[in-house]
């Protein structure tokens, strides 16, 4: 089996999986109660957070936990607005976010917010211009994600930042869940930013688990009312087994984070330039510092997207149409379609995805693979 769908989940890595189970048995305790075996798994709960913020560069009570990234996107987005709806009721935004961001934005049309939403270029980039250009006195957030995750590109975020410094009121949220663990914290981290969102299973976590950064000093209104875990911001016992195998990623995550990095690209560029002497290809993800090292994608014009994954699944590879939160739907890309691209060429487009685990035979092997599928598809057109 070849496993190229990393950017819609990755599978749990085996030490997390023994972090987890451990924790699981060990420290079942509810981490609000006051005997011990609550206090036990308070402790492992706190460790974990710090552990978490350190190798981040957070300050520990700035690292909240959710269930992942859409709860995360919907809670920095939603508690934001209710926060803040008294300043204001405008929020930017870009054409190109994650489901779980449009989604939101359009939730909180409905209750009578302006959401304006931000084009993007023929690469995939939002511009900083742009953006200035849409701040109004009464907007109160800004939303972008940092990688996209259907054709890999790097949003400006540091010029986006820049801009936003003359606007300290405005909040900042950024999208990480595609970013971390591929060596761009220096391309999307930044001071002005005050929220984060992250999900463990994108980084070999198990599922079900997440965490956001809220800058120290910011405030959210709560989505999730009960008991006052999270310091009153997430009520909801916490996951601390999950959390504990979360904190084991990350660390795994950032040894050697370089190295894996250029491991991917490396595979990445061995697979876009074979590409690129195919014919009636199409590459959307390009070899450049404003792209993530890891997603790539692509289409056979004329063979639409699901029909190139069950060929390749019935090869036992594993790739995805662009987005996996609506690649069942059937849906064109919505980056694509952002981008101008025509629809029946959208339609068509495929993602590969890849982690530090993949390796050099594995990539050799789809691309035979490959011009196999191509020539077949050519033949039938």
């Amino acid at each position: 089996m070849i496993y190229f769908d990393n950017s819609a989940t990755t599978k749990v890595n085996d030490s997390v999986l023994k972090t987890y189970n451990a924790a699981s048995e060990e420290y079942f305790g509810n981490p609000s109660s006051l005997h011990k075996l609550g206090l036990k798994a308070y402790e492992l709960l706190e460790t974990s957070r710090k552990q978490i913020a350190n190798l981040l560069g957070f300050k520990q009570d700035e690292v909240v936990f959710t269930s992942g990234g859409t709860e995360g996107n919907n809670w920095i987005i939603k508690g934001t607005a209710f926060k803040k709806r008294e300043f204001g009721k405008h929020i930017i935004t870009t054409e190109i976010e994650h489901p779980s961001v449009l989604n939101t934005m359009h939730q909180l049309e409905e209750l009578g917010f302006e959401v304006t939403y931000l084009p993007v270029d023929k690469t995939g980039h939002i511009s900083a211009d742009d953006l200035k250009k849409a701040i109004r006195s009464d907007t109160i957030l800004v939303s972008t994600m940092a990688v996209n995750n259907e054709i890999g590109a790097i949003q400006p975020i540091h010029e986006i930042a820049n801009v936003l410094k003359d606007y300290p009121s405005i909040s900042y949220h950024v999208d990480s869940v595609q970013a971390i663990g591929k060596n761009l914290q220096s391309k999307f981290m930044d001071p002005r930013v005050d929220y984060y969102t992250f999900s463990g299973h994108k980084f070999h976590a198990p599922r079900g688990i997440g965490f956001i950064y809220m800058k120290e000093g910011k405030q959210l209104e709560p989505l999730m009312a009960g008991g006052g875990q999270e310091s009153n911001l997430r009520s909801g016992t916490e996951n601390t087994p999950a959390i504990a195998g979360m904190a084991k990623a990350i660390r795994l995550l950032k040894e050697n984070e370089a190295q894996k990095a250029d491991k991917m690209e490396q595979l990445k560029e061995k697979l876009v330039n074979h590409l690129h002497t195919l014919d009636n290809v199409h590459v959307f993800s390009q070899i450049a510092d404003d792209f993530a090292p890891h997603i790539i994608c692509f289409t056979i014009d004329g063979v639409r997207g699901e029909t190139i994954v069950h060929t390749f699944e019935d090869r036992d590879i594993y790739i995805s149409t662009t987005s996996a939160c609506s690649s069942k739907k059937g849906l064109e890309s919505g980056t694509l379609k952002a981008m101008n691209v025509q629809e029946n060429v959208a339609t068509s487009a495929v993602r590969v995805s890849l982690d530090e685990s993949n390796t050099e035979a594995e990539m050799d092997e789809f691309i035979k693979n490959l011009d196999e599928v191509h020539d077949h598809f050519q033949i039938l057109n």
